[in-house]
Parts: C-alpha cells; sequence; structure tokens
C-alpha cells in the first residue's frame, strides 16, 4: 500500500499534464481504491472531482436497439427501470432500479473478445473492470449478451431466467 500510496500521489501531483483520457483512467483508479482501499481513496478523494469530470464526459450514451428492446420486455415483465441511469459515481448503467441496487447491463459485440482459434467469446478488460466496480459499489449486475439474447425465441422466458420472477420497484 506504500508504493500505491506514492504512485498516487505523483499522479495527483501532476494531473496537469494528462490529457482527458488519462484522467478518465484516473477515475477508474480511485473507484477501485474506494472499494478496495477506502482508506488510501480518504486521502486522495478530495482530488477526484477533474477526473470523474474527464470519465463522465467520455461517456457516450446513445442507446442500440438491443438495449431498448431488452427494456422493452423487462418493462413488460414487470421490471420497474430506470433507462440510462447513472449511479452517484458516474457509472452509466443501461437500466437500473437505483433503489435496490439493480442493474442490467446489456452487452454489444464491442463488450468481447473472440478467440482467434476457438471462436469463443469473452468479455473484455472494461466490461470486467466496470462489472467489479459496480458490485464493489454494492450494485447487483444482470448481464444480458448480445448472443445469447438474439439466440433465444422467448424472451420474455430468457429474462425470467436471468431475474427470476418480475421484480418492481420497492
Amino acid at each position: 500500500v506504500g508504493d500505491l500510496k506514492v504512485f498516487i500521489r505523483r499522479i495527483i501531483d501532476t494531473r496537469g499534464r494528462f490529457n482527458e483520457i488519462h484522467r478518465s483512467q484516473v477515475y477508474q483508479l480511485l473507484l477501485f481504491l474506494k472499494i478496495n482501499h477506502p482508506e488510501l481513496y480518504a486521502q486522495f478523494a478530495k482530488h477526484k472531482a477533474p477526473f470523474r469530470t474527464a470519465y463522465c464526459d467520455r461517456v457516450d450514451v446513445r442507446p442500440s436497439q438491443l438495449q431498448r428492446d431488452v427494456s422493452s420486455v423487462l418493462t413488460r415483465r414487470g421490471w420497474t427501470h430506470e433507462f440510462e441511469y447513472v449511479t452517484e459515481d458516474g457509472l452509466s448503467l443501461d437500466m437500473a432500479q437505483p433503489t435496490s441496487m439493480q442493474a442490467i447491463e446489456v452487452d454489444g459485440p464491442s463488450h468481447y473478445l473472440k478467440d482467434s482459434r476457438t471462436g469463443r467469446l469473452t468479455e473484455n478488460g472494461a466490461t470486467r473492470l466496470k462489472t467489479q466496480l459496480l458490485e464493489g459499489l454494492g450494485w447487483t449486475v444482470t448481464r444480458i449478451p448480445f448472443y445469447e439474447w438474439d439466440e433465444t425465441r422467448d424472451k420474455h422466458r430468457y429474462i425470467e431466467t436471468k431475474l427470476g420472477s418480475p421484480q418492481r420497484r420497492p
């Protein structure tokens, strides 16, 4: 933790040299600290504003047709939610029930890496990190991969399987 503290202090001290992408990445590091090293996070939290701004400014909210389709089925199933919800920490969620901290993330092809030998899809690093951050902040995250959605005929049953019985906002 000592080396990490020195590293973060250097980042904070030289933040003026960082571009928006770098500041955005530092904000993700600060969220990681908030979850995993709250005592260290507390020392740097007062410096988070420019990093949070850079992170939030990079969020490009353009819902896909897939997201709209999933949202529609969720609504018909009784899962009342907010569409394109942004958490207090600046993390964007496709669909959320903020009071119960339940999130639905609809993952298109850009969320995956494909093994060139086997064709197997695995979540990319950004998707994994976002899930870890959300779960560390207390959210329950359900992921809906595009390839499962596309292969499913009975969308209502699929959603029921993913979420259980219909849930309404408490």
